[in-house]
């Protein structure tokens, strides 16, 4: 499943450049809105909200743009906001799966720049449904490794609060739940003290796909065109890495 959150097994993920910060702020704030508009501004009663809001703190968003993201969410601002989902499938590199989330207020456009981005970098658009039914929606919490904590710790808050399973990551743990049990999972960690990066409805895969370096470097830059995109949220994807490759990628 390593390759399902985001390429989060390599070192890509912590090498974002500044002048993609705006971006990244962008989409955080675009979630944050769409969750205060499907349920309230109101944290206590939104889970949903207060994991796009931790997001999005985890990644120094100022507190004012968050305020306002809600607000306008909301519809307390005087402001509407009118976005739709749309999942567009495909394949990367090596027969790699591909599902690229897109939150977007003009669907043409997105579709547009979505094939535009697969094209131009090796990519291949796929039939509606001919990648998805490898993939589940899941409950996922990263962790990060801090002095002292181990799997067994992490198992332990979480394990009565419908985990799945708890998976080391290299840099951080990683939770995987019923999207139903992810907000017990993560009041479970809290209560036991333990800080949490992300908390997230995610596409997991049945079955992954190994690759080699080379590949990888090709499926990354597809993975990264694809995510320069505005209206693209999140991608999702099967490869694997091992270890032999993890470590020559990062040598790069």
């Amino acid at each position: 499943m390593s390759g399902h959150s985001k390429w989060a097994t390599t070192k890509h993920q912590k090498a974002i450049k500044d002048s993609r910060r705006a971006k990244s702020f962008a989409k955080l704030i675009k979630n944050i809105e769409v969750a205060a508009k499907m349920g309230g501004a109101d944290l206590s009663g939104n889970p949903t909200l207060v994991d796009a809001v931790q997001k999005a703190k985890k990644t120094s968003v100022p507190n004012d743009n968050i305020d306002r993201a809600i607000k306008r969410g909301a519809g307390l601002s005087g402001e509407s906001i009118d976005y739709q989902t749309i999942m567009y499938e495909g394949y990367a590199q090596g027969g790699v799966a591909l599902l690229i989330e897109c939150l977007t207020d003009n669907k043409n456009r997105a579709a547009a720049e979505v094939r535009t981005a697969m094209s131009r970098n090796g990519g291949a658009m796929a039939d509606p449904g001919s990648v998805a039914y490898n993939f589940s929606r899941k409950g996922v919490i990263a962790v990060t490794k801090s002095d002292g904590l181990t799997e067994d710790d992490v198992l332990l808050a979480v394990l009565d609060a419908g985990a799945e399973e708890v998976n080391d990551r290299g840099e951080g743990f990683e939770i995987v739940t019923e999207p139903h049990d992810l907000v017990a999972a993560r009041v479970a960690l809290q209560d036991a003290g333990i800080d949490y990066d992300s908390a997230d409805a995610e596409f997991v895969p049945g079955m992954s796909v190994p690759v080699d370096a080379e590949t990888a470097r090709k499926i990354f830059k597809l993975i990264d065109a694809l995510d320069d995109l505005d209206d693209v949220q999140n991608i999702y994807a099967n490869y694997d890495i091992p270890a032999d490759v993890q470590a020559q990628l990062e040598e790069d």
